[in-house]
């Protein structure tokens, strides 16, 4: 369902769902504005919260609509979270690109982190751990895996090492990208650098 092959390269264009301002009350928006104040609304508090712990409730008031007007668009909470699933991944397609990797990819990829905090942890950090989702978010890392193995394949001979650097390399770029977002976002013109060097370290043990 989800498209990761962008994210598994190793490594928005709207408006950052961090930014997003709620709608004044009573104001009528269209369909679509709707539907994107609500999503973004959504992946404020699923990614604070977690699925579970996040009522309807809980999102209409972040966005600051009554939950009659949620249930106008969304069916259920589970669709309401595949959609900002869906949502996250696009905006991450549309700043990291598709199935290909350059050096600025990996630029591309913390700018995306730092545009959207809280659709990068939906992504990377939440959804893996809900039952409900977990098999949408084990196909994403087999495509993350197979993309990183296919770009690797240029710089590390095949075989069970490459097998694990290709395993290695995803995780170690998301989790440097998270942990970066967790302490702050420091120094974010060098952060991209910085993760590169930290990708860099396992591929000479690969090649050895």
């Amino acid at each position: 369902m989800y498209n990761l092959n962008p994210v598994a390269t190793v490594t928005a264009n709207s408006q950052p769902a961090g930014e997003q301002a709620p709608a004044a009350p009573g104001r009528r928006l269209r369909r679509a504005q709707r539907r994107e104040q609500i999503l973004a609304a959504a992946t404020q508090a699923f990614a604070r919260n977690g699925f579970a712990a996040t009522s309807l409730d809980d999102i209409a008031t972040e966005a600051g609509i009554s939950r009659v007007i949620l249930y106008r668009h969304f069916e259920s909470k589970t669709d309401l979270y595949r959609a900002a699933l869906d949502r996250a991944c696009e905006r991450l397609v549309a700043a990291v690109g598709e199935g290909q990797y350059t050096r600025a990819s990996l630029d591309a990829l913390v700018g995306a982190a730092a545009a959207d905090p809280a659709g990068f942890r939906l992504l990377f950090r939440h959804a893996a751990r809900e039952p409900e989702f977990r098999d949408e978010m084990d196909q994403f890392r087999i495509n993350m895996v197979a993309v990183a193995h296919r770009e690797l394949a240029a710089t590390i001979p095949d075989g069970p090492w490459a097998s694990w650097a290709a395993q290695l390399a995803p995780t170690v770029a998301v989790e440097a990208v998270m942990a970066w977002l967790d302490v702050g976002q420091p120094d974010p013109d060098d952060a991209p650098e910085r993760i590169r060097q930290a990708l860099a370290g396992f591929i000479p043990a690969a090649r050895s």
